[in-house]
């Protein structure tokens, strides 16, 4: 399966934080700023650095970003630059488009531009959005330690009437599910008899590699 590809805009300390994380991760990723000096410190850790002005509808295309999978917008506190980026963003197609506000009444703009999400990196950190970019299902992300960490991931259709028994993550995955997050309220501790069902929300709890194991294993 192709890996998503993701352009970012910005390479401040939220879009650096961000790309560096999505390399981690084993994602290709091309950074854009117009900072030379930026863009030559990233030049050796991100998959391809350009110097340019992402407000030039030409530049985007020359650079062939329509082709990317998630543009994100994390320039910084130029607002008029970061709402023409993602118009621009939006016009050349990419299927996401993520922008960073920095403001509530600069992110009400970016959404009725219809930019996809909207980050506050108050209460967003790089590396969490990172994680939820590249894993649908993947709700939230708590980093407990550089090895272990806390997700909320949906149930998605393939698990479905599944029971915590069936699973056998702590066999199969090394995580456990602690918790269970469902229309009729939330079931801690849950039992290898108690079944999942599609949308409802697993807390699960285990090292980052087993948890990324089995995040591609439901989503392949």
């Amino acid at each position: 399966m192709k890996k998503q590809q993701f352009v970012i805009i910005g390479l401040g300390r939220f879009g650096s934080s961000l790309a560096l994380k999505l390399m981690e991760l084993g994602y290709e990723v091309l950074g854009i700023d117009r900072n030379e000096e930026i863009v030559e410190e990233f030049g050796d850790r991100l998959t391809h650095t350009v110097v340019a002005d992402a407000t030039e509808e030409e530049v985007l295309k020359s650079l062939g970003v329509r082709n990317f999978d998630c543009g994100i917008v994390a320039i910084g506190t130029d607002i008029q630059m970061s709402i023409l980026t993602a118009i621009l963003l939006k016009d050349l197609g990419i299927q996401t488009v993520v922008a960073k506000a920095i403001s509530l009444l600069h992110g009400r703009a970016l959404e009725k531009l219809g930019v996809d999400r909207v980050i506050y990196p108050e209460r967003d950190m790089g590396v969490r959005v990172a994680h939820q970019l590249v894993t649908p299902n993947l709700l939230d992300y708590i980093e407990l330690s550089k090895e272990y960490s806390i997700v909320e991931m949906k149930v998605p259709a393939c698990l479905n009437h599944k029971s915590i028994g069936d699973l056998n993550m702590r066999a199969r995955f090394g995580c456990s599910i602690v918790a269970i997050h469902r229309n009729s309220g939330i079931l801690i501790a849950p039992t290898a008899m108690d079944q999942l069902n599609e949308g409802d929300i697993m807390v699960i709890i285990g090292s980052k590699k087993n948890i990324e194991q089995f995040e591609s294993i439901i989503n392949s």
